[in-house]
């Protein structure tokens, strides 16, 4: 079970690409971060999966169905920022009609949830504040129960307290029923220890496709004087350097620190600093 793109490329009406051949499998089940930052063609992404949006070139497909085909769109679920909902719809009546279009989804599980986050069931829509009309489309992506949910910058709107509680929320759920969430985000911190696997997208392109661990276990930030740094550095992989005064930090990958000279420290990059470092060496290109 997967989703599979090949050769995925999209340009914006204006002619800059959005997306430049893509090539991804996510497999099931799985907690994925598609991490980018803004503008880095997350979003068209997401809605070419859930066949909101059709590729110029390249297929998608889902589970061997192609993208937006019923089969396809039975089995996937995308949290976005766009309500498609009627606007004068109560919450109370989308939950309902959720339940009608997707057979697996958990009504009690969303009044629960509901009662959580204090989300009023008989509210309209159009009468909740951004951060509940956020948590509203939350609770449908926690409740519906199909094989892949994807999740498009989901806690923008909400205060730290209800960001807390969806990462809780989304780690129990995936626990208790595993399937591939998609969690597409630019906060890269709140997310770092949550997710399974990493997908790096900039520009349009993918330039990591990994295990979360694996991207950032052999990488590590040394600091020191520069001059001895420079000499430590030497002939290693560095893909970023800066200058604080006398005082000198590179990233690396590899191994090889154990052993620092004196008056160097190291420490282990986690997924943020792996991140801000990639995509200050993708400036430098």
């Amino acid at each position: 079970m997967n989703i599979e793109c090949q050769d995925l490329s999209m340009a914006y009406a204006n002619g800059k690409q959005a997306l430049q051949h893509v090539d991804l499998s996510l497999e099931a089940p799985s907690l994925i971060g598609l991490l980018g930052p803004n503008g880095a063609g997350k979003s068209t992404l997401l809605n070419i999966l859930s066949g909101r949006l059709c590729p110029d070139s390249g297929t998608v497909t889902v589970d061997g169905a192609p993208a937006g085909s019923d089969a396809a769109l039975g089995k996937l679920f995308l949290v976005g920022e766009k309500n498609l909902y009627p606007d004068d719809m109560k919450v109370k009546r989308a939950l309902d009609t959720a339940a009608v279009f997707y057979p697996d989804f958990d009504r009690s599980y969303a009044e629960s949830l509901a009662k959580q986050f204090e989300l009023p069931l008989n509210k309209k829509i159009n009468g909740l504040s951004t951060g509940y009309g956020s948590i509203f489309r939350l609770i449908l992506g926690l409740s519906v129960n199909t094989p892949y949910v994807l999740f498009d910058e989901p806690v923008l709107g909400l205060d730290a307290q209800h960001r807390d509680l969806f990462y809780k929320l989304l780690v129990q759920k995936y626990a208790e029923h595993p399937c591939t969430m998609v969690v597409s985000t630019h906060l890269i911190a709140e997310v770092a220890d949550l997710i399974e696997h990493t997908v790096i997208i900039r520009k349009g392109r993918i330039l990591q496709d990994a295990p979360t661990e694996e991207l950032t276990a052999a990488c590590w930030a040394v600091s020191g004087p520069a001059g001895v740094v420079d000499s430590w550095a030497a002939g290693r992989d560095v893909f970023t350097s800066s200058v604080l005064g006398g005082l000198k930090t590179v990233c690396i990958r590899g191994g090889g620190t154990e052993d620092l000279p004196a008056g160097l420290e190291r420490r282990r990059m986690g997924l943020q600093d792996y991140f801000i470092s990639l995509m200050e060496e993708e400036d430098q290109r």
